[in-house]
């Protein structure tokens, strides 16, 4: 029996890819390192934080203790590692971590690097005592998300974008995700999106499952903003989502972020991207008027966690955001 479980739930470690100066983040890349130390740091005073990177006594150097820290010297195209990563899922109780297939979100950028981390890290015995298997099937992390019940939750923009399965039909990658998440049901989003994200609205940007009877999801208030009517078709779709047991999902909605730009782009900045780990929340924000209150939406929907805001406000330079930049592993057995 395969599980996808949730976020929730145990977790051995977090991996975190830092960028470096062969990478997009050069032009402000002292401010991204910055947010990836105190990203790392916030996860280490919980559980383990799995480090690559390309200079390792370089990064070493900027950590005063490497408790709960394993550094990795790997190359990489990117920092992405919601979608380069392994996706785990349990196989009969045991740990299984599924490789798939990572062609830089529809071959929009390169990913001949990123594409092996995962075999690699493998090979270093990074995954062990777990069950390996490399799929070729294109799937992005951040656009899957599991209740740990059998649900999934996905979008069409980003699931049948034509440059990553297009042999491939939506009932067919239903039946994928069933047979490789284990999924008893496929909820899949027709609306929703965010100017400045270039993954084709992965999941992990709009709604996410906070426990297995709610889901959270970024709103939009203001009706002379550009997403408003596609983010309320959004939450019309999600108010009509069940679980396996034809129950509806309690919904709480995160409050809207004033437009951020850089050099006159709009960047897609959203609470929804927050991270789970063992005893915490960490929360993405903006430095918006708003950060506060997602902090409090955070704390009454997970009163036995502590709620950690983490400014994201260069990560969205690059499109993405704090769940973008991490992948947790679960404990090894169920």
């Amino acid at each position: 029996m395969i599980k996808m479980p949730a976020e929730w739930e145990e977790q051995e470690f977090v991996q975190l890819v830092f960028p470096h100066e062969n990478t997009d983040w050069l032009e402000y890349l002292d401010d991204a390192v910055h947010t990836f130390v105190n990203i790392a740091k916030t996860i280490s005073k919980y559980q383990k934080c799995l480090i690559i990177t390309k200079n390792i006594n370089s990064i070493k150097s900027l950590f005063n203790s490497d408790k709960n820290l394993q550094f990795i010297e790997l190359d990489s195209n990117d920092t992405w590692s919601r979608d380069l990563g392994g996706i785990s899922v349990y196989d009969n109780g045991k740990r299984k971590v599924l490789d798939f297939s990572f062609n830089g979100w529809g071959c929009k950028y390169a990913h001949d690097k990123d594409n092996i981390i995962t075999k690699k890290l493998n090979c270093l015995g990074i995954f062990k005592d777990s069950e390996f298997e490399t799929i070729d099937f294109v799937l992005e992390g951040g656009s899957v998300e599991s209740d740990g019940n059998g649900t999934v939750m996905t979008t069409s923009r980003c699931l049948l974008e034509k440059n990553r399965n297009p042999q491939l039909a939506k009932e067919e990658i239903t039946q994928r995700l069933k047979k490789y998440l284990g999924a008893k049901q496929v909820l899949w989003l027709e609306y929703g999106y965010l100017a400045g994200d270039d993954t084709d609205s992965h999941i992990d940007t709009l709604a996410r499952f906070a426990n297995e009877n709610t889901i959270i999801y970024q709103s939009c208030d203001d009706k002379e903003d550009e997403h408003y009517e596609e983010l309320k078709k959004m939450e019309s779709e999600l108010q009509d989502f069940t679980n396996i047991h034809n129950q509806k999902y309690t919904l709480a909605a995160l409050p809207w972020i004033s437009p951020k730009f850089h050099e006159n782009e709009r960047l897609p900045a959203t609470y929804a991207n927050f991270l789970i780990i063992n005893g915490a929340v960490l929360v993405p924000v903006y430095n918006d008027k708003n950060d506060s209150k997602a902090v409090e939406i955070f704390k009454d929907i997970f009163p036995d966690r502590d709620i950690i805001a983490v400014d994201c406000t260069t990560l969205i330079k690059q499109h993405g955001s704090l769940h973008c930049v991490t992948m947790q592993y679960p404990k090894r057995e169920y």
